[in-house]
């Protein structure tokens, strides 16, 4: 599945969660992140998440687009992060 997941966490949590992110989709721009994941994976990484947020003051948004190509992504201005794989 295809996912976009964007995040909003306390200043002293924000590190640790994108470093958790890091490990399974790509970042896109700050607190954003999108990729291919398996519901496992994705699982994985909610129950991660959740060790690291306050449920009282931090949220966790994952949209599931199921797969890319049904994905319009226009980006204006910089682009923070490529997803482009040079082989």
């Amino acid at each position: 599945m295809y996912v976009i997941l964007v995040y909003d966490m306390g200043e002293k949590r924000v590190g640790k969660m994108l470093k958790l992110c890091r490990q399974y989709l790509n970042w896109i721009q700050n607190s954003v992140f999108e990729g291919e994941i398996t519901e496992v994976k994705l699982k994985e990484l909610k129950l991660k998440a959740k060790d690291i947020m306050d449920l009282d003051y931090d949220s966790l948004i994952v949209f599931n687009i199921g797969n890319e190509r049904w994905l319009e992504k226009e980006v204006v201005g910089k682009e923070r992060s490529s997803l482009d794989i040079f082989l």
